[in-house]
């Protein structure tokens, strides 16, 4: 007999005998279903449920659900490909945000056209409604079979699975694959789905290894959502923040700094402007500034511990002295020195320590993407050495102050991730057990909705993620929040606490933008290049319809500038259509047009971008208004 509580209904059920979910899920709840959360574990309908347990069925109507539909999809793509190129040897496929992908070896270059017919075949396989079979092998077993079949990769990963791990394959119709699972009953459950690209990517991330194939497929509950996530791709394509920053002469990137930004004129104006923003939130929330250096000795990174976990991606110099020194890749060991240059009371924490902290990364050139993903960038870093007790209270106020900056930069709907200990991680579980309580705690007490991200802590400890929607629905993961007991006892931070003893203090990594550049490249994308006023790099330009009125034009630029506006003068002899366009397609949000009779009327037209409208106004009047619209309340 096998108790099971329905946890949605919070109904309990004995059942006797073989118990599945296609056992003791009703009819019309099995049409929607495609798997079950069984005491945590996610499980196939079909797999036989032996103990008394507490399920959750997860629906197509989920997110979960979805993510297991675009499992089967990719599983259905390797059957395809092997069915049409036998040769061909299967790696991985597991499934990404909005799809899923899987890696091959081959000799053949997979082409546009290829894609089309791996992309028939699946809608064969779907058709066919093969079922998604489950079955537990042993390690030999496993490797005898992959072996036999030449499918050397997959033995290569069940060598690595450790001794005693169960292992699982999946069958569906001739078709076996090595697989965790878990899967939807049968192939007929994916109904929307497109192979998107093809990409060459390294075995097992290792550009020392073979090179491999990688499709990339998306797939959806139904019709109807495929073509809202293509119209959406189409969307993001315009809204490239390359090819936008190439049209307003913002930055570039060129292989002799590879990963690196050469910021234009127009571009850094909207960094400073970033810069000065946020530096103004943290005065008034109580943190101030400081500056560290970039190239510190690798003994501190040793002690940190940040050596062992990220060597491979330091840039290191060696010292003519015989000493290594590494460009540093984050700033907090260096923030912990600042905190150990004075004896420290509990009455002075909580100290708030913010810089702008311009770190190095040797990131893959293949990783690399344009502001998105680059070596040399600046974070919006700062570190809150504070005691236990005051956990809570410092994450309160500092998720208050994301928030606000999040609504202020256009971005009003954030959702938070918690994510708890990685598998290599510093500290023991003691540790991480009251770090996760308390960051748990005060996401709660902060009134934050959040979901569980297992195993995506830092290295230090658990954190929590704060993701954003862009404009056309795409999700950023910005800004973080760290709970970390470990860093400052290895470094010897300690304040001397009421009861004169000396006592580590907590230290609160956070970031709200996370780095400069790629929260740049995300606000481009955004806003399409159109920024709120107050955040445009040029906020308006002066167009003279004829040289006989630039003295009234410069005088203007010149009030204007004295007004801290950033304002451009269009002095040049072209003609006034030509100009209204170059500026319009630089993103200028207004445009002040002046001519004969708005020199004799002391007035100016007024053109905002996106309008083909003109409207006069006293030019005392517009100065006003401008102003007005300019100020960040």
């Amino acid at each position: 007999m096998v108790k099971v509580t329905f946890l949605a209904k919070q109904k309990v059920e004995e059942y006797k005998g073989r118990v599945t979910g296609f056992d003791i899920l009703q009819s019309d709840v099995l049409k929607e279903a495609v798997a079950l959360r069984v005491n945590g574990e996610l499980y196939d309908l079909s797999r036989e449920i032996k103990s008394d347990t507490e399920i959750e069925v997860i629906q197509l109507s989920d997110e979960g659900g979805l993510d297991i539909i675009r499992h089967d999809a990719a599983h259905i793509m390797a059957q395809a490909v092997k069915e049409l190129f036998p040769n061909t040897q299967i790696t991985i496929g597991p499934t990404i945000q909005d799809g899923f992908y899987y890696d091959f070896a081959t000799d053949r270059a997979f082409t546009t056209d290829d894609l089309a017919t791996i992309e028939k075949k699946m809608k064969e396989i779907v058709k066919s409604n093969h079922r998604f079979i489950r079955e537990v092998w042993t390690r030999k077993q496993a490797i005898d079979f992959f072996s036999s079949i030449g499918e050397n990769y997959k033995v290569d990963i069940i060598s690595s699975i450790p001794d005693g791990e169960d292992l699982t394959v999946y069958r569906q119709g001739d078709f076996v694959d090595l697989c965790r699972g878990p899967h939807s009953p049968s192939t007929g459950r994916v109904k929307a789905f497109k192979l998107m690209k093809v990409a060459g990517a390294y075995w097992r991330g290792d550009s020392k290894g073979p090179m491999l194939q990688r499709i990339y497929g998306t797939a959806w509950r139904n019709k109807d959502e495929l073509n809202t996530y293509l119209e959406r791709l189409e969307e993001a394509e315009k809204r490239d923040h390359r090819k936008i920053a190439r049209d307003m002469d913002l930055f570039h990137i060129q292989e002799e700094a590879i990963g690196q930004v050469f910021w234009h004129e127009q571009g850094y104006v909207l960094y400073n402007t970033l810069e000065s923003y946020i530096r103004r939130k943290l005065i008034n929330n109580g943190y101030f500034e400081v500056k560290t250096p970039i190239l510190v000795n690798k003994e501190l990174w040793e002690k940190s511990g940040h050596w062992d976990k990220f060597r491979e991606t330091m840039f290191v110099v060696d010292e003519s002295e015989g000493k290594e020194l590494a460009i540093k890749p984050m700033n907090c060991p260096c923030h912990v020195q600042i905190f150990n240059s004075h004896t420290r009371s509990y009455r002075d924490l909580p100290i708030r320590m913010a810089e702008f902290g311009a770190c190095h990364r040797n990131e893959s050139s293949g990783s690399l993407h344009g502001l998105m993903r680059v070596r040399g960038f600046t974070q919006d870093d700062a570190h809150i050495f504070c005691m236990e007790e005051q956990i809570n209270s410092e994450t309160v106020k500092f998720c208050d102050l994301l928030k606000e900056i999040y609504s202020e930069l256009g971005f009003n709907e954030v959702f938070v991730k918690f994510s708890d200990r990685p598998n290599v991680r510093a500290g023991d579980d003691e540790v991480w057990d009251r770090a996760e309580k308390a960051l748990l705690e005060a996401v709660k007490e902060a009134g934050l909705i959040y979901e569980l991200n297992p195993g995506e802590g830092a290295f230090y400890g658990p954190k929590l993620e704060f993701v954003l929607k862009d404009a056309i629905g795409r999700s950023w993961q910005c800004g973080t929040l760290q709970v970390d007991f470990i860093l400052p006892e290895r470094l010897g931070a300690f304040y001397i606490g009421a009861d004169g003893q000396k006592h580590h203090p907590v230290m609160l990594h956070r970031a709200i933008l996370g780095t400069f550049e790629r929260f740049i490249g995300v606000l481009i994308e955004h806003y399409a290049g159109k920024f709120p006023l107050w955040l445009a790099p040029t906020q308006l330009a002066i167009l003279t319809v004829t040289n006989e009125v630039d003295g009234y034009a410069a005088e203007i630029g010149n009030v204007l500038k004295e007004q801290d506006v950033r304002v451009k003068t269009d002095l040049t002899s072209e003609k006034i259509s030509y100009k209204i366009r170059l500026h319009s397609s630089n993103k200028v949000p207004i445009l002040w047009i002046v001519g004969k009779n708005e020199v004799a009327n002391k007035t100016v037209s007024v053109r905002n971008l996106g309008s083909g409208k003109q409207e006069s106004f006293p030019l005392e009047e517009a100065i006003e208004l401008l102003l007005k619209s300019i100020k960040l309340d």
